[in-house]
């Protein structure tokens, strides 16, 4: 359902990522983004709004990681996701891009908990003093980092170019190019398809530096929730190895607004409970 985390989450070493000194999702930031193709923004916001409702809202998402023709059902991952995920607009001043992550299975990771607010992000775990500072580039299961897990706002990190349109999916798509505008987004560039006409996502490739496939998300399974066809499942798949992918499966989509102080990080020893 959208786009939009774990005990591979310490496979890397935790650490505090670049990012520019200040972000904020606020409207006069936002109207200073040089944004040259409106065309490919507009392609953008619409998809956004397929991805994500633009109130409050809160999820279930399953992680289930295939490795060699095999569903690895023993290290699949359930997260309990509550998300504050908009932009400004002719009422609200302020936008916002924060998510609340708690870990609900398997048994071993509850009490764990994510926090992502815009270009920062906070772990917390019960055997941890206070929540420490991560990275986005850190995997969760399989394929997927915790920069996937969290719906990404395209439109804020990206500069996008609209390269025209072309068959996909025995469909027809908007084919996009992105480059990021900040070093704390997690992968430099970014091909986008984009059904012409639904504005459904139908697939992203995230590319390095050099432009090689990293990574690449196929949107599938769209289904009525909240009263808009959203993709119920994400796979992403290996670039290098074929046989290994990980599915993202969505469920109990709803609106609900948290109050403010759950999307701090003192929050987060609380969370855990």
């Amino acid at each position: 359902m959208l786009p939009l985390l774990l005990l591979l989450l310490l496979s890397a070493p935790l650490q505090a990522e670049d990012r520019p000194p200040v972000l904020s999702l606020d409207r006069e930031q936002l109207s200073q983004i040089t944004q040259e193709d409106s065309k490919a923004r507009e392609i953008i916001r619409r998809a956004d709004r397929v991805r994500a409702p633009d109130k409050p809202f809160r999820y279930t998402l399953t992680l289930t990681e295939h490795k060699n023709g095999r569903d690895l059902t023993e290290k699949q991952q359930v997260l309990d996701i509550s998300m504050r995920f908009y932009k400004p607009d002719e009422q609200r001043e302020k936008g916002e891009a924060r998510a609340l992550v708690r870990f609900v299975s398997p048994v071993r990771d509850k009490g764990k908990v994510l926090l992502s607010d815009l270009d920062k992000m906070w772990y917390f775990a019960p055997e941890l003093r206070r929540p420490i500072p991560i990275s986005r580039q850190q995997r969760l299961l399989g394929q997927v980092s915790n920069g996937d897990v969290v719906a990404a706002d395209f439109d804020y990190s990206y500069v996008s170019t609209l390269l025209g349109t072309e068959a996909c999916n025995e469909t027809k798509c908007y084919k996009l190019s992105l480059t990021r505008r900040w070093p704390s987004v997690p992968y430099p560039a970014i091909t986008y398809w984009v059904e012409v006409g639904t504005y459904y996502p139908q697939q992203i490739d995230f590319l390095s530096t050099e432009g090689r496939l990293i990574k690449r998300s196929r949107y599938l399974n769209y289904t009525d929730a909240l009263g808009v066809m959203r993709p119920a499942t994400i796979i992403v798949e290996d670039a290098l190895r074929k046989d290994n992918w990980t599915t993202m499966t969505y469920s109990d989509l709803m609106l609900e607004s948290l109050p403010e102080s759950y999307f701090q990080k003192d929050y987060l020893s609380r969370g855990s409970q």
